[in-house]
């Protein structure tokens, strides 16, 4: 009984440490620091890299894949795309 209500806490209190990104969300102001939010949100990192002077990030989360393209000088999201 004890290991079903230990069970039962912990499936309640899981999507709440669950992020998601948004538009407003701030993830960081380098490569290091986006991936490590997003990891942290429960976001598996595919691909990082540079483009056009913005990080851009690919990621997968509940078997959804997206990319995120995010400012370096303020850490905001600029661009969400999810597939």
């Amino acid at each position: 009984m004890r290991k079903f209500t230990l069970l039962a806490l912990l499936a309640i209190a899981s999507p709440a440490l669950a992020d998601s990104i948004t538009k407003d969300s701030v993830l960081g102001t380098n490569m290091e620091e986006v991936q490590a939010s997003l990891t942290a949100m429960g976001y598996d990192v595919r691909k990082a890299e540079m483009e056009d002077g913005q990080i851009e990030v690919y990621f997968v989360r509940d078997g959804q894949m997206g990319e995120v393209y995010v400012n370096p000088q303020t850490g905001a999201v600029i661009k969400l795309k999810t597939k």
